[in-house]
């Protein structure tokens, strides 16, 4: 596979889960309205009427999921490989994290120095007289 099919394939996906997330938050806002007004607009019959038009598009949410990100456990998860590839990135991440850390010091800060905090230290209470031991 050549590098500008990865690319354009990465940027399908990212664009795919992008829609997503832009879809997962139009369904939370006009959730939380429709609840908003069911609960100004309730009357004595105890009609919640807002899970009409939220149970379906409930589960058109969950089929936009699966379609973009796949069934859970269903890409080898849980197995050898998915763990050590899932270490990579996490690796991978902390490194980059770690990476704009250092970058953001100030100059002549090293972290691998040790402090000297001797009065910090703790002393450990000897149960014992040093003159009793053999």
């Amino acid at each position: 596979m050549d590098d500008d099919r990865v690319i354009k394939m990465a940027q399908k996906r990212v664009r795919a889960k992008k829609k997503f997330y832009k879809h997962f938050g139009a369904f939370i806002a006009v959730t939380g309205f429709f609840l908003a007004m069911n609960v100004l607009t309730f009357d004595e019959s105890g009609n919640w009427w807002f899970f009409f038009p939220v149970l379906p598009w409930g589960v058109a949410i969950l089929i936009h999921y699966f379609n973009v990100f796949g069934l859970p456990a269903s890409n080898n998860a849980l197995t050898p490989e998915w763990e050590s590839e899932e270490l990579e990135k996490e690796i991978k991440r902390l490194r980059s994290e770690l990476h704009i850390r250092m970058e953001k010091q100030p100059e002549g800060l090293d972290l691998n120095e040790q402090m000297e905090l001797k009065e910090l230290e703790k002393e450990q209470d000897k149960r014992w007289k040093e003159e009793d031991l053999v």
